[in-house]
């Protein structure tokens, strides 16, 4: 056997709980052949550090697309006819797209993702889910893998008539198919469990109703006894537009979120993602009932969603987490840039009510790493180089280097990302896979299937044509102004 890699970390500041307590200063941690054998302070004469450590990042809401979607030409616009687009995804292998995202967001500092799984082939779920796993292992950061229900309103809200009248004849049959999902729900259910055998310590699955204008009431209020049976996790998006609100308001009765607690799916172990939409009763509800709210800053901007109502979620106290949804502003998997972006908004949104750092960084690496792991914290840390983030400050220890980092760093200041004591990160770079080669690999297979087998880009231009018809500027304007209008208690 050779002889073992003992590697120092020096950090200047160690964060355990930000913004909570006081860091530990001048920390020295230990590792041995890549995992965390031992910390403790420096030495009194080493150098001065220059690195600050964090609890790892969690992204509370991703879909783990290697490709990211602007690279095969679903352009950012109103998610309503932006969905369209995401037919131009090439058939890639299922591996390669989920290692790929994993490895990304592992340099931008994360070490557990909510992964809302979007099949590629609707009849391939089971080896796509094993892939997934396979890929969580790989790379070593934790991944909840939500089993995706959808079986109602494909295409479009509501009935298809309208749209179909968008467009040529020709296809109206292939989109009336289209209307219900590729598996039924009793599919869903036994996938679960199929799927449930790949679980291992990174990779725990959990039940994925799209959202509840995509899936039927008998199969929400099933799926929340399943998960009140066995306590696996429940993960929806909900609210994520103007248009999604108005339809869900007008098929339920009270107000869809007091329709979901009816069915028994409100509670500790549902997390719903994006929530633009939710007002000051909505929000109340949903923190008397446990339920954990995904933040998406970067995407609900570029699909032309709005922005979380911040007001509303600390006003009623809602636990919330941050999510990517691939989506960054940069198109660069930065969840440190996505702090400071969501941090500068709330702020400006909400600025009477108290937010603070503790806060903050409970949102990005306590609250949102809840809904995926139960595995403690303790030994996923994130360490950044603090030498760009610092080399300007004119008072030694003003502003705190907690304040630079939220208010400057980005994926590029990442040195180490340890996962339960493990080296994921160093330097930068994923150690545990090759990041650059699987990109590599992932990009000419994309480029080849797109040669080989391309996409139908006239019918799919067609549809994104006769959804911009349907989804008019003034029609969402109007569904915006109604909800805004619209006093809480005679919605519905």
């Amino acid at each position: 056997m050779g002889r073992a890699v003992i590697e120092t970390l020096d950090l200047a500041e160690w964060h355990q709980r930000p913004g909570h307590e006081p860091p530990r200063r001048r920390q020295r941690l230990q590792l041995r052949d890549g995992h965390l054998e031992h910390h403790g302070p420096m030495p009194a004469e080493a150098p001065a550090p220059q690195a600050l450590a964090l609890p790892a990042l969690a992204n509370a809401h991703d879909h783990g697309r290697g490709l990211r979607t602007l690279a095969f030409g679903a352009e950012d616009q109103a998610l309503e006819t932006w969905m369209a687009q995401l037919a131009f995804e090439p058939l890639v292998d299922p591996y390669l797209r989920a290692a790929v995202a994993f490895a990304r967001m592992a340099e931008s500092g994360i070490a557990a993702v909510n992964h809302c799984h979007n099949t590629q082939d609707g009849r391939a779920l089971l080896r796509e889910a094993e892939a997934v796993a396979r890929a969580a292992r790989d790379v070593g950061v934790h991944v909840a893998f939500a089993v995706p229900f959808m079986h109602r309103n494909a295409v479009v809200l509501g009935p298809l008539e309208p749209l179909l009248a968008h467009l040529p004849v020709a296809d109206h049959d292939r989109l009336r198919q289209q209307r219900h999902g590729t598996r039924t729900p009793a599919e869903n259910f036994a996938l679960v469990e199929r799927i449930a055998a790949f679980e291992h310590d990174h990779f725990h699955v959990q039940y994925g109703p799209v959202a509840p204008q995509w899936v039927d009431d008998d199969t929400l209020e099933r799926i929340a006894r399943a998960s009140a049976e066995t306590g696996r996790r429940v993960h929806m998006h909900l609210y994520e537009t103007a248009a999604q609100r108005a339809w869900c308001e007008a098929h339920s009765t009270g107000g869809l979120l007091r329709h979901l607690d009816a069915l028994g799916l409100l509670s500790p172990r549902l997390t719903v993602a994006h929530a633009v939409w939710l007002d000051a009763a909505d929000c109340a509800l949903l923190a008397t009932r446990g339920v954990t709210v995904s933040a998406n800053v970067s995407s609900n901007l570029r699909l032309r969603s709005g922005q979380p109502p911040w007001p509303h979620y600390l006003d009623n106290n809602v636990r919330f987490g941050l999510g990517l949804d691939g989506m960054s502003l940069d198109d660069d998997d930065d969840m440190l840039r996505e702090l400071r972006l969501g941090w500068h908004q709330a702020k400006t949104a909400a600025p009477a009510q108290t937010l603070g750092l503790a806060h903050w960084f409970d949102a990005a690496c306590v609250t949102g790493r809840a809904t995926i792991t139960d595995t403690p914290a303790s030994q996923d840390v994130l360490v950044l180089d603090t030498r760009r983030i610092a080399h300007d400050r004119v008072q030694p220890d003003h502003p705190s280097l907690l304040t630079l980092a939220l208010s400057r760093a980005t994926r590029a200041d990442v040195r180490h990302l340890l996962v339960n004591g493990r080296t994921v990160v160093r330097d930068g770079h994923c150690v545990t896979v090759d990041r650059p080669a699987l990109e590599a690999a992932l990009l000419a297979e994309a480029r080849a299937a797109w040669r080989d087998h391309p996409p139908d880009t006239a019918a799919i231009g067609r549809l994104h044509h006769a959804l911009c018809c349907h989804h008019t500027p003034a029609s969402v304007g109007a569904a915006s102004a109604a909800i805004r209008a619209t006093p809480r208690a005679h919605r519905g």
